[in-house]
């Protein structure tokens, strides 16, 4: 590659953009839904104002999206695809803006090496993809607006119109990421902090055109805060339980901290994460500067809460909900790219591009043997075992990317399809989706658990009072959950046949089956059950 010029980078980055546009497609289209992805398809074919974890804009297009190229990976996928070809030229612009042309290309390249953004956000069927985008078109109007990289600011008095129209522009758009996931508080309070820190831009707090934007976002969230007053606030409720204790006393885990700094570090990828990191107090040291003190206050709020939170509060996996703030700390490393490729330090200069060699081989690399697994399965037969009890058991971890489709070809098979007096069934959230996905939404499904989540909303269990109902399970469901969740709701549980689930000829899996006949409401009362509480006309969630 040539030299990173101002003159050239738009064009190298117009370029970079469309070739890992074209690349994601293939990904998108061959490779399998994961759990989260699998759980969340019900709500593309079920349009609703809002739903239980995420608010509705993701499943709204998807569900345009399968509309228009069918019920497939790839139909399901593209919006997010087509949304982070559009993040990437977004963060280009911002960039080129705040600091140089030159730093908007390093900054692309960087979130495409990243492996949360480069197949995560960029991929998988998730509320992240329209978040990120809406999140930068706002930013991009809020830079602006607020003058920050501008030759050229706008006057109040001379500038009023355009002003006020960019506020509005700006509402709508945050409207739109209020749409996407509730993220979207951190870019409200972080443009806050930025103006109530910063005297030359103080002025905005009592100025009409912030405000303005703000009443137009609240009018956005209106399809939230409806569903959610329909159905007694749970959307808030569950997100809002995430952050406390839940039913455990209150108590100090550092080693849940730890593993959230951990994970972070290994999904933004280790030699990533650490100088993306020392952006942020980079950002600090030169908060004097318009340029770094607006992306310190846009991106310490979801790196630092998230992760500080986790010291009382088991968020688990969820590393990717810093995901904003990391995304923000780019532009200030991608201009720190182009200073040490373009500085007096030679040694500097090559570390940097030894650096950018190595992650740019990693990246493709893995991305590659891991999509060839996925779709081929070739490491069961040509790779060493032990890789997969890096899962933490003996299942192939990456079996979460792989299509059930084994579930359809034994429903068909039994004549379970097309029999209305039949419907399907999970003791798991994550496993209902995965069946829900395999049967492409043409079997109405139920979560026989306390946590049914999105689901629960999904599918009227009182219809299928009388019906019989196949529930599966993984290996020892039946001792595990099925004998106390499934058979409080019916006459008799039989196990037959399990379904193997394979992959290159290779069986992977083997999920256990249950045939279960006339479902009905459970005898004991289990007030803390949803779907006992929807078989006796309540919403599932709630006292």
């Amino acid at each position: 590659m040539k030299k990173i010029t101002e003159q050239n980078a738009a064009k190298y980055t117009l370029v970079l953009i469309l070739v890992t546009f074209f690349v994601r497609l293939l990904i998108a289209a061959y490779t399998g839904l994961g759990n989260g992805e699998s759980y969340y398809f019900r709500g593309a074919i079920n349009l609703e104002w809002s739903y239980f974890d995420q608010p509705p804009l993701f499943f709204w297009i998807g569900g345009a999206s399968i509309r228009l190229f069918g019920l497939t990976n790839f139909g399901l996928r593209f919006p997010d695809v087509l949304m982070f070809a559009g993040t990437s030229w977004l963060l280009f612009i911002l960039s080129r803006k705040l600091f140089n042309a030159a730093a908007g290309f390093w900054a692309v390249v960087v979130m495409n090496l990243s492996a949360l953004f480069t197949v995560g956000v960029a991929c998988w069927y998730q509320p992240d993809a329209p978040l990120m985008f809406f999140w930068l078109l706002s930013t991009w109007y809020i830079v602006k607006v607020l003058g920050i990289g501008e030759a050229k600011p706008l006057n109040l008095q001379k500038d009023k119109g355009k002003i006020y129209w960019l506020w509005i522009v700006i509402g709508i758009c945050m409207g739109l990421a209020t749409l996407s996931k509730y993220h979207v508080l951190f870019l409200f309070a972080g443009v806050f902090l930025f103006i109530l820190t910063n005297k030359k831009h103080r002025h905005w707090l009592t100025h009409p055109g912030p405000y303005l934007a703000i009443f137009i976002t609240i009018l956005f969230s209106t399809p939230v805060i409806w569903w959610n007053y329909k159905n007694n606030w749970v959307s808030f409720v569950w997100q809002g339980s995430r952050a406390g204790t839940r039913d455990e006393a209150f108590a100090l885990h550092v080693d849940w901290f730890l593993r959230s700094i951990a994970g972070q570090a290994a999904w933004l990828l280790p030699w990533i994460w650490f100088p993306t990191i020392r952006q942020l107090f980079t950002s600090w040291k030169l908060r004097v500067q318009d340029e770094y003190a607006f992306n310190f206050w846009m991106s310490v709020l979801p790196i630092v809460f998230f992760t500080v939170l986790t010291i009382w509060a088991d968020l688990q996996y969820h590393f990717h909900w810093q995901a904003p703030g990391y995304m923000m700390l780019f532009m200030p490393l991608g201009f720190a790219i182009d200073k040490a490729l373009n500085g007096a330090d030679e040694r500097r200069k090559r570390l940097t591009r030894r650096w950018l060699s190595f992650s740019i081989y990693f990246t493709v690399i893995t991305i590659a043997v891991l999509g060839t697994h996925l779709v081929t399965g070739f490491w069961q037969s040509y790779g060493p075992k032990w890789v997969a009890s890096l899962g933490g058991g003996k299942i192939d971890p990456t079996i979460q990317g792989v299509d059930y489709d084994d579930v359809m070809t034994r429903f068909e098979k039994e004549g379970w399809l097309n029999n209305p007096n039949v419907f399907a069934g999970s003791t798991r959230w994550w496993l209902a989706g995965k069946i829900d996905w395999a049967l492409k939404g043409k079997k109405d499904i139920v979560v026989f658990n306390r946590d049914p989540r999105n689901l629960a909303f999904l599918v009227d269990p009182n219809k299928l009072i009388g019906k019989d109902a196949i529930i599966i399970g993984e290996a020892n469901a039946y001792d595990e959950t099925i004998a106390a969740d499934g058979t409080p709701f019916f006459d008799s549980i039989t196990k037959v046949a399990d379904i193997p689930i394979i992959r290159g000829g290779v069986v992977e899996e083997h999920l256990q089956v249950y045939y279960c006949k006339n479902f009905h409401q459970a005898k004991q009362p289990l007030p803390d059950y949803p779907l006992y509480r929807q078989l006796n006309g309540l919403v599932p969630f709630g006292k």
